[in-house]
């Protein structure tokens, strides 16, 4: 609830963005807060946060996730492009094969987190990042492709479309019964985490469905016509199993598997090897002698990753006894409470985990370890915290 909290005490903008979905959530008693430029729901009426959290792990749950930003990356160069601003090895994925990446800015610092998947065999790429870092994202890749006119690519934002999420293990059962069985001969049951495809209502209204999520859960993102978003929904909730979920749940979800949060874990001055996130470095973008494959901070972010000069690292942790959560900006200290060596950037009771306290900081390089014994400084007063292994509840993916 680390970014939540304060969201709900904060006055509403009269300029807030609306979603296709805003006016169902309010039909459905949701307690709408501003977040990244839009009117969200953090809860549903009659759902405490703690029960929309269980709910998700054991049943399914709605998120409405469509102030993400869609977008499009097409043409000649795609790849190309793709391998200056993230360090992935794009041309690697198969048609309708996705991956979580980074835009790196020229430091090699995270611009933002993302989903990118490709759509066919033209080098088409289908993008999701973040709805707080849209104009920051719009700005940042429009000018790395006019950097270089020689680019023969383009990238356009993706206009009315509303993206659902769909978490939790009966999530497939829910979604399946509104498919056309192995429509374009494709079956949910042979599309596996990472991967994306598009399917058929059965009204025939074309949805694209990713299996993926933020939960750690087995879940699926449906990009669906704006048009045709309420109705959807409307059908996925007539299911006794499924509820709306708003962003109280979604961020203790997350934190609870590991996940980033933009502005919190990540930020334009952190690189992917202090966020923990080396995998995302395909190893074959980690030996590049010519200087015109190199990604965006490709010599700095190699250094970190080959010799570890960085000084900080991302990591969880858990506290050892009762408190209030840790939230971001709190300072981690040694157990001599006199030498800092980290801050906390979310902490959350952890409803998973008989809600104890947990959380995501950086700290110094030697302190990181698993294991490690440190204190967290909440209101003057220390709480013992033990760094833990990532993800803190097990996660739960239809993989292949």
């Amino acid at each position: 609830m680390s970014m939540i909290k304060n969201l709900v005490f904060k006055r509403f903008n009269s300029n807030l963005k609306k979603t296709a979905l805003h006016d169902l959530h309010v039909s459905l008693g949701g307690t709408m807060v501003p977040y990244a430029g839009y009117s969200m729901p953090v809860l549903y009426k009659g759902q405490t946060h703690i029960e929309s959290h269980n709910w998700t792990r054991t049943n399914a749950g709605l998120f409405d996730v469509s102030h993400m930003l869609q977008s499009k990356l097409s043409g000649l160069h795609s790849v190309k492009f793709l391998h200056r601003v993230t360090p992935t090895d794009c041309d690697a994925l198969s048609v309708g094969s996705g991956t979580l990446s980074v835009l790196l800015n020229p430091e090699g610092g995270v611009v933002d987190d993302t989903i990118i998947t490709k759509e066919n065999l033209n080098n088409d790429f289908y993008i999701v990042t973040n709805a707080g870092c849209a104009e920051r994202d719009t700005q940042f890749l429009r000018g790395e492709l006019q950097n270089d006119p020689t680019l023969d690519c383009r990238w356009e934002i993706i206009e009315g479309r509303s993206l659902l999420a769909l978490q939790g293990p009966k999530a497939k059962d829910v979604l399946e019964a509104l498919l056309e069985e192995k429509a374009h001969g494709k079956a949910l049951k042979d599309l596996f985490f990472g991967q994306r495809h598009e399917f058929s209502l059965k009204d025939g209204t074309l949805v694209q469905i990713a299996r993926g999520g933020y939960t750690g859960e087995d879940g699926f993102e449906i990009s669906v016509p704006n048009e045709k978003a309420v109705e959807f929904a409307e059908q996925l909730l007539a299911n006794p199993v499924m509820k709306p979920i708003g962003l109280a749940a979604r961020d203790s979800l997350r934190l609870e598997a590991g996940m980033c949060l933009y502005g919190h874990e990540l930020d334009e001055n952190i690189t992917p090897v202090e966020a923990g996130l080396n995998w995302v470095i395909s190893k074959s973008r980690r030996d590049l002698t010519n200087e015109e494959d190199w990604f965006n901070g490709y010599t700095k972010i190699m250094d970190q990753l080959n010799n570890k000069t960085y000084n900080r690292i991302r990591v969880a942790f858990k506290y050892l006894k009762k408190g209030p959560a840790a939230r971001n900006g709190i300072k981690i200290f040694l157990p001599d409470t006199q030498t800092e060596v980290g801050l906390v950037t979310s902490g959350s009771a952890s409803p998973s985990l008989n809600n104890i306290n947990i959380g995501q900081g950086y700290v110094e390089k030697g302190h990181h370890k698993r294991g490690t014994q440190l204190l967290v400084q909440v209101r003057n007063k220390f709480y013992p915290i033990e760094l833990a292994k990532m993800p803190l509840v097990p996660t739960h993916y239809y993989k292949q």
